[in-house]
């Protein structure tokens, strides 16, 4: 056991130094983004005010992806990801002068995520590929599980670190904090990290950004499985992104909830998630990958969902936390392995940018629907209902019980998405 260990840790060295110190900074990142929620919800309250952050972010994301994905397949992967990283990092360097000087807006961060997405667009799949390039296809799954355990471990933290530093110091060192999480990630990736080539084709053909990205689209109309399995991500996505964008209206505004219950709610998300990843990494390879993934996000959408429409308690909430996420990484897990085993090396950019518009756009889409759900449907509409109203009954009077007719609906919403999809003949393709 101990010489397998050292076996694969020298086979992994270079993936492992990678992923600790990108980790770090991604840590350094979700509290800034956390503190800065936060911050702009002190500002305005609303639902819709917060959820616009995360379309900033995404929209220029979804929006370009396809051109900067060809772009990244013909840039060097580390001098991409440096470039990327450092735009970041000066992102944050503005938002923390602003801040020093009292002239932070809402609009300020709305302008700054648009360019931090926009700087994502060729980051991302510079990222993916350099895991492709760092890891041996054995060692696919093994890969997939520790970046969800890492993604999990953030998850925790984040609002443990952050919390505790707005409380005893400011948003100014969370964000400090996040500078140094970059500079770590910086030098490591700079100094430490040697980024192997992506190995041409003597026949490959020279094209241009706009060929580049049709190639994209033309492998996925020639692999169905892929492509529909990305479009059932698609919805997926957008009811997790309605669940996001409700999820803090929930929490804050009903009667056994606040800030604690939604700091205990998020953090037993980031330890189902954990347990989640571990198991993956741990585990054998399922004798049918396919099967994992829509069983694991049916099982997601069809509990927390209701537990937390019908719930009263944070402990409830808690449960229906830990049975949403459990499974999530590896159904993640799953995925990427399917991709990264199916889609050549020399396409994974291309692809992955199409995957990237064609996956996320229904992000956006469902943080504008879930912040305008909230706030000007389903609060008014249980606002109007007398107590005597089944709707009271089922889900509570006050403020919050909106978010909760809410999620009782995307859940009934995800729970049936996933049906069309585990008939879908081309996913199940896939698995010859």
């Amino acid at each position: 056991m101990i010489k397998k260990i050292k076996a694969n840790i020298r086979e992994l060295h270079t993936f492992l130094l990678l992923w600790i110190t990108q980790s770090f900074s991604t840590l350094g990142s979700a509290m800034t983004n956390f503190a800065l929620v936060i911050w702009s919800y002190q500002q305005q309250g609303s639902a819709l005010t917060t959820s616009l952050l995360a379309i900033c972010s995404y929209a220029p994301y979804v929006l370009l992806s396809i051109f900067a994905g060809a772009l990244s397949d013909r840039w060097n992967k580390k001098t991409t990801m440096l470039i990327s990283d450092s735009f970041a990092a000066f992102c944050t360097v503005s938002v923390l002068l602003l801040l020093t000087t009292g002239k932070l807006q809402i609009w300020h961060l709305y302008l700054i995520n648009t360019l931090n997405g926009l700087m994502n667009t060729v980051q991302q799949p510079a990222s993916e590929v350099t895991v492709s390039l760092l890891t041996p296809k054995k060692h696919y799954q093994k890969v997939s599980g520790m970046r969800s355990f890492s993604n999990s471990l953030v998850t925790i933290l984040t609002p443990v670190i952050a919390t505790a530093l707005l409380s005893f110091t400011s948003i100014k060192f969370v964000i400090l904090f996040d500078l140094i999480t970059y500079f770590t990630a910086f030098v490591a990736l700079l100094c430490f990290i040697k980024i192997p080539k992506v190995i041409e084709h003597s026949n490959t053909v020279k094209e241009t950004v706009l060929q580049s990205a049709k190639s994209g689209f033309q492998y996925l109309k020639d692999n169905r499985g892929i492509l529909d399995l990305i479009l059932f991500l698609a919805v997926i996505n957008f009811t997790a992104s309605i669940f996001n964008a409700a999820l803090p209206a929930m929490m804050l505004s009903r009667t056994g909830g606040g800030e604690v219950a939604l700091g205990m709610v998020n953090t037993v998300t980031g330890i189902a998630t954990l347990v989640g990843s571990i198991l993956v990494s741990v585990l054998p390879p399922p004798k049918s990958r396919v099967r994992v993934i829509c069983n694991s996000l049916l099982f997601a959408m069809s509990t927390e969902n209701f537990i937390l429409a019908f719930g009263r308690s944070t402990w409830v909430w808690c449960l229906g936390a830990t049975l949403g996420w459990i499974f999530i990484p590896v159904m993640g897990a799953n995925m990427d392995v399917l991709f990264r085993s199916k889609i050549p090396i020399e396409m994974q950019g291309r692809v992955y940018s199409v995957r990237n518009t064609l996956q996320f756009f229904t992000i956006p889409l469902g943080y504008l629907c879930g912040g305008i759900f909230v706030d000007r449907v389903f609060e008014p509409f249980m606002a109007e209902q007398p107590i005597s109203s089944i709707w009271v009954t089922l889900f509570g009077s006050g403020k919050g019980s909106g978010a909760a007719l809410l999620f009782f609906v995307i859940g009934i919403f995800g729970s049936l998405s996933c049906l069309p999809f585990r008939r879908d003949k081309h996913i199940w393709k896939l698995e010859k």
